[in-house]
């Protein structure tokens, strides 16, 4: 990743002032995902959310202090969230031991310097360090990587695999599947796995950052092609049994690290 922060200060590979406006509609809490991350912060009081976002995920029964570094993301967060502080994961403006717990939600493969980033969650929790992740060895296991396999390897490039991550945090990291409900509220690309019309709005492509790393016109063929199999009737064919599923375990990871 570059340490250049763009023109939103989106401090990743991707520029949220330019895709990320819509962000907040198709990316709300699941509240399936929320209850888990609940129960992984423990009766922590005091809660940083790193790389926050719209606030997704952020307990409203804690004291949440949010970093954010893009401020298309920051202006999105409801007004009964806390405004987030312009900082990065690798550099946060804090004293050792500030909060009982630390989170950050689908964000890491953003992040400059991943080992430094978690060091600092580390540095400044003095309880759990949760981190809602994907694990890139299960990223190919989906239909999706039938129709544009161009995502899902590029999102398998971006995320880090999960033993780089529990090296970096050390002590006794805990590992949990997240499993994805049918009708789940959160719109990363798994979330559709048995809607697949979502996919043919462009809102909802984008709100998903590996699609505005693709070429345009390999996202035009997929539109075109899927658009096709779902009126004929060829996608239901061959994938319809993943309408009916009530849950998707796939690569979504919750990684628990306790403190030492």
């Amino acid at each position: 990743m570059s340490q250049a922060r763009l023109s939103d200060g989106s401090a990743g590979d991707v520029d949220y002032g330019k895709i990320g406006g819509t962000y907040s509609h198709y990316r709300r809490p699941e509240p399936a995902i929320a209850l888990q991350i609940r129960r992984a912060l423990g009766d922590a009081k005091t809660v940083l959310n790193v790389g926050a976002g719209a606030g997704s995920y952020e307990p409203t029964d804690c004291d949440v202090t949010a970093v954010e570094p893009s401020a298309a993301m920051r202006a999105q967060r409801p007004s009964h969230l806390a405004v987030a502080i312009d900082a990065v994961a690798e550099s946060l403006p804090f004293e050792d031991d500030s909060f009982d717990a630390s989170m950050a939600s689908v964000t890491v493969h953003q992040w400059s310097n991943l080992e430094k980033g978690l060091a600092e969650m580390r540095r400044v929790t003095r309880g759990p360090v949760v981190l809602l992740v994907c694990d890139p060895a299960m990223m190919m296991d989906y239909w999706l990587s039938d129709y544009i396999p161009q995502v899902r390897e590029i999102e398998a490039r971006r995320f880090p695999p999960l033993k780089r991550i529990e090296a970096a945090l050390g002590g006794t990291v805990t590992v949990e599947p997240v499993p994805i409900p049918l009708e789940c509220a959160d719109g990363f690309n798994e979330a559709y796995y048995g809607r697949p019309e979502a996919f043919l709005e462009e809102g909802a492509r984008l709100a998903c950052s590996s699609w505005s790393l693709v070429p345009q016109s390999v996202v035009q063929q997929f539109v075109d092609r899927l658009s096709q199999d779902l009126a004929s009737g060829q996608w239901d064919k061959q994938y319809g049994h993943w309408r009916s599923r009530p849950f998707y375990e796939g690569p979504l990871r919750l990684v628990i690290a306790e403190a030492e």
